[in-house]
């Protein structure tokens, strides 16, 4: 008789519910991990409103990062082993007791955090050292601007650019996020509801070599406008709109980059290399303190649907995350 498991469902209405499924088997490259806690993304919320359906042939659950336990590995697993406790960056199937992954996407637990607590580092940490590293080049003593500063990617975005001698500069919504901004590493803050970007930066001389944006819509010109020459934006959600008006002068004349990316459809192989060189890179930066995850709550899996309110209505900074345990 095949064992069972609980997992979060979503109704026809939209309506995020208990519910209960088979656990999935691993393949020879997998492991199963015993979920102990999931991190909640803004795609959740997307795929959840039918907006961002999972790459053909993963999960349909929703959940891109966990935290766990080992209790199986397929026969070609090599360096992992039952009992270990780790977090894991997926293309779905999180919101879930128990998750199959591939060995390649896992990271070791963090001793100086919760179990609990490591599932809010490989989904946001991964995407920022994408977007900062892969596809940004950033180099020491470049300047980077990250927009939505206080989200989950935002804030890792910021420590990773710091500590990797980079100047920060960061927009946020009000004073709360800014100081949460500053306290990871931004130099530079601005409240992008009182105050305009591109003059505040102008007015400090300060011409980003890459840009993190997440915002979309009317920032795309005025990205460039401030954008050092040579500079990268590299797009990761259109938050303030799917169109936008481009000045193709300031492009030419900036010699811009600008460039769009998701990662949960990327190809395994890409996925693979990329957490491997993040950890290679970073890693040892956890456990001597140097980065940290940005937890702004722990919640039970029975206030889920609270916590999707929260997380579109903009009401955090950080991120929030789901645990199985009350």
């Amino acid at each position: 008789m095949a064992k069972t498991m609980d997992y979060i469902s979503v109704t026809g209405s939209g309506q995020l519910v208990l519910a209960q499924g088979e656990r999935p088997n691993c393949t020879p490259n997998e492991v199963l991990i015993q979920v102990c806690a999931f991190g909640i993304n803004r795609a959740d919320t997307l795929q959840r409103q039918g907006k961002y359906p999972p790459p053909k042939g993963e999960s349909t659950i929703l959940g891109l990062e966990v935290s766990g336990t080992i209790v199986a590995v397929g026969n070609a697993v090599s360096n992992w082993q039952v009992g270990d406790e780790v977090c894991a960056l997926l293309a779905g199937g999180g919101y879930a007791q128990y998750v199959n992954v591939d060995q390649g996407l896992l990271i070791p637990r963090i001793q100086r955090f919760s179990l609990a607590e490591c599932a809010g580092l490989p989904e946001v940490f991964v995407t920022a050292y994408q977007a900062l590293f892969a596809l940004g080049k950033l180099e020491p003593g470049n300047k980077v601007l990250v927009h939505a500063g206080a989200s989950g990617v935002g804030l890792a975005a910021i420590q990773l650019a710091t500590a990797a001698k980079c100047e920060v500069a960061v927009t946020a919504s009000n004073d709360e996020k800014l100081a949460i901004c500053a306290e990871n590493g931004a130099k530079h803050t601005i409240n992008y509801t009182t105050s305009d970007f591109v003059d505040e930066l102008k007015s400090s001389n300060f011409n980003p070599d890459v840009i993190v944006d997440f915002v979309g819509g009317d920032y795309l010109t005025r990205n460039l406008r401030i954008l050092n020459t040579d500079g990268r934006i590299i797009y990761l959600a259109m938050l303030g709109g799917r169109y936008s008006e481009m000045d193709m002068a300031l492009l030419l004349g900036k010699r811009a980059t600008v460039q769009g990316s998701t990662l949960r459809n990327r190809s395994l192989e890409y996925k693979r290399k990329l957490v491997s060189d993040f950890w290679q890179r970073f890693g040892s930066g956890f456990d001597l303190g140097e980065l940290t995850v940005n937890v702004y709550s722990l919640i039970a899996v029975t206030d889920i649907e609270q916590a999707h309110q929260r997380i579109e209505s903009n009401q955090t900074h950080g991120k929030l995350i789901i645990t199985w345990e009350h």
